[in-house]
């Protein structure tokens, strides 16, 4: 009788990633950003999914900043708008964004003209600067904590989720929106559109055989700086979520929207897939996760990460709505 064959190994579930990045090379659109003009090559509509119990999946094949991943989470859990929490812990990604809105009233002569560094430096050391130039209003931690209702009432979604997930774990309705049209786009009055985008915009958590899984959504997606941090940022979700709901972790899902590459992140995508998978490390929840309010992220711990060498590549701040969007499209009804 033929022996059977020994049993391989499947595939280490980082490659998932490294197919995606493939893809968009391989079959991707070329388009530009509408606001900065950039190239980019794009795929629409994919998804990809983790289990949790298999290990923690932050990248390996390039170093990704974890602190920053971990006090960006906590930021949108806290409910927090001003960015000068993560200066304070050394968290760079969102400084950008306030410092374009304030580029563009001190270009207008309204305020003093400051480089990048001695913004985001005013932001650390001033508290009264930084209240008044610092907080980004109507993005993620205010959707997730405190949603304006039309009534005047600010609606909790987060809290209400996990209540959900206590009271109701087989009911379907564990879903937590961020795209709120009030303040979106040309569908928010003049002047109250948010000038930067939300990319990650509906997340749904499902319970199932006392596992927590949670499906996210987002429509714009940056992969080789963006994706990285939010698969790692909403699998770390859905275990916090779990230790404080009482449930195991299950699996991660991303379903992706347009994915894309930037031009300049080219080269750094060729050398990522040139790079073997290495075992996914651990996340560490302390017991003393019991709740929204007391969680803090020291009480989460990363073990056993050991990656390839970081691959350094511009972020690109893109997208997003200028009030000059709303002139054009009128002017094209017009015709």
């Amino acid at each position: 009788m033929k022996k059977n064959s020994p049993k391989t190994e499947s595939r280490h579930p980082e490659y998932q990633y490294l197919d995606l990045l493939q893809d968009i090379l391989d079959n991707g659109t070329v388009k530009h950003d509408h606001n900065t003009g950039i190239g980019l090559t794009s795929v629409f509509g994919r998804q990809i999914r983790f289990d949790l119990s298999k290990g923690f999946p932050l990248l390996t094949t390039k170093k990704v900043p974890w602190n920053s991943i971990m006090h960006e989470l906590y930021w949108f859990m806290s409910g927090q708008t001003n960015v000068k929490y993560l200066v304070d812990h050394k968290v760079p990604i969102w400084n950008d964004y306030p410092y374009k809105i304030y580029k563009k009233k001190a270009d207008k002569g309204d305020l003093p003209q400051l480089t990048l560094e001695e913004f985001v430096d005013k932001i650390r050391t001033d508290d009264a600067f930084a209240k008044a130039h610092g907080d980004l209003p109507h993005i993620y931690g205010e959707q997730w904590r405190a949603w304006q209702a039309a009534d005047g009432r600010k609606i909790d979604q987060l809290s209400w989720v996990i209540d959900t997930l206590k009271n109701f774990p087989e009911r379907k309705h564990a879903i937590l929106s961020a795209w709120n049209p009030q303040f979106l786009y040309a569908m928010a009055k003049p002047g109250e559109a948010l000038s930067f985008p939300l990319c990650h915009i509906l997340f749904h958590f499902n319970v199932s055989g006392n596992k927590l899984s949670c499906l996210l959504y987002q429509r714009s997606c940056d992969t080789f700086l963006g994706v990285p941090f939010n698969i790692a940022s909403y699998a770390a979700l859905t275990m916090i979520v779990a230790k404080i709901c009482g449930y195991e972790p299950g699996e991660f899902i991303h379903t992706l929207g347009d994915v894309h590459i930037y031009d300049d992140h080219i080269e750094q995508v060729k050398e990522q897939l040139k790079r073997e998978p290495k075992p996914f490390p651990r996340l560490v929840l302390s017991d003393d996760i019991k709740d929204l309010q007391s969680f803090r992220p020291e009480m989460v711990t990363l073990v056993d990460y050991t990656p390839h060498d970081s691959l350094k590549a511009k972020m690109t701040v893109a997208g997003g709505f200028d009030e000059k969007d709303r002139k054009i499209k009128d002017s094209k009804k017009k015709c």
